[in-house]
């Protein structure tokens, strides 16, 4: 006879259900829908040439490769990918309404989604770092913010951020679908998808709590605390004209912080304190994921002196060669 283990296993394995597809339900009851996923579609393609030239400008322009640019080069890296992980698919989903999505797709799709979105929080902290020493400690900056310091530091984002996301999607492979598999999202979300399950999911609900703090609130307690101690360090600068260079220096940065951190802050606490119509709360988390990577390269095209000085030297010396090779 079976003892009482193997009795729950045998009973468990005869219920536990994982479902070939999903179905990715999306809006509800919108006319004219497909606008705003041509809209998206657009957003899209500006983001892919926003981001790709200002990947190419960093590696093209050698004054540029400094260890800030690093970082804003690897935010451009994220941005790109994450859009290109979300958005084709999304149009794909809508667009031509191929609604159902694999399992194992279904899970590879919302990794990349929240890794890459993960990446770009904390690349917005390492860009808080930058600029604190910068202005906090002006004579060590030089030896303290080093490329392989910068290296280390975005390396090591990349591997605990692909550690923790892994493990929280890898939680819903222990989940058992046996009820809907309509997912009410534009795209595989975590707490939709695995709020859809029969049996106890307690454990991805507090992976999903760990991932938010993580994720989300303590890169921006990081980011506030750097710019308490900038605060505190322009407040010991005599002129008033030397604080606001030095604060010029950060309007980039604070601008990003706060396109990225505010709207997703304010989906997730308005879905946890109220209740949030599904249409709003897709409508706000679509816009969160894709228009800070489409703004990111604008910013700090429009935003930072540098790289337009260094953008007017590339386009004399390039118009300087075309001449000298006209007249050969």
């Amino acid at each position: 006879m079976m003892d009482s283990e193997e009795r729950a296993a045998a009973v468990f394995n005869a219920t536990f259900v994982r479902p070939a597809k999903f179905y990715l339900s999306g809006f509800s009851n919108i006319p004219y829908v497909k606008y705003y996923f041509i809209f998206l579609c657009f957003v899209y393609v500006f983001t892919v040439l926003g981001n790709g030239l200002l990947l190419s400008m960093i590696c093209l322009i050698k004054t540029l490769h400094t260890p800030r640019y690093m970082i804003v080069f690897n935010l451009a890296v994220t941005d790109l990918f994450g859009s290109t992980a979300l958005i084709p698919k999304l149009l794909d989903t809508f667009l031509f309404n191929n609604r159902y999505i694999v399992y194992e797709a279904c899970l590879s799709y919302m990794f990349f989604v929240f890794f890459l979105l993960s990446v770009q929080s904390w690349t917005l902290v390492t860009m808080a770092y930058d600029r604190f020493v910068a202005i906090c400690f002006p004579l060590k900056y030089h030896s303290m913010v080093t490329k392989p310091s910068i290296g280390v530091m975005l390396l090591s984002v990349w591997a605990s951020l692909l550690s923790l996301v892994a493990f929280t999607v890898g939680l819903i492979d222990r989940l058992s679908f046996c009820g809907s598999t309509v997912v009410k999202s534009f795209f595989c979300d975590h707490a939709p998808v695995y709020l859809l399950a029969c049996n106890d999911s307690s454990l991805n609900n507090i992976m999903a709590y760990v991932a938010f703090i993580i994720v989300l609130i303590l890169p921006l307690i990081l980011i506030v605390l750097t710019y308490v101690g900038i605060s505190v360090a322009l407040s010991r600068i005599a002129s008033a004209q030397e604080r606001l260079k030095a604060l010029r220096t950060c309007t980039s940065h604070l601008i990003i912080v706060a396109i990225f951190f505010l709207p997703i802050l304010g989906t997730n606490i308005a879905a946890v304190t109220s209740t949030l119509h599904p249409n709003a709360r897709i409508i706000n988390s679509s816009l969160t994921h894709t228009i800070p990577a489409l703004l990111n390269p604008i910013v700090y095209s429009l935003k930072t002196e540098e790289v337009l000085i260094s953008i007017k030297k590339l386009y004399k010396r390039n118009r300087l060669n075309n001449f000298t090779s006209s007249k050969l």
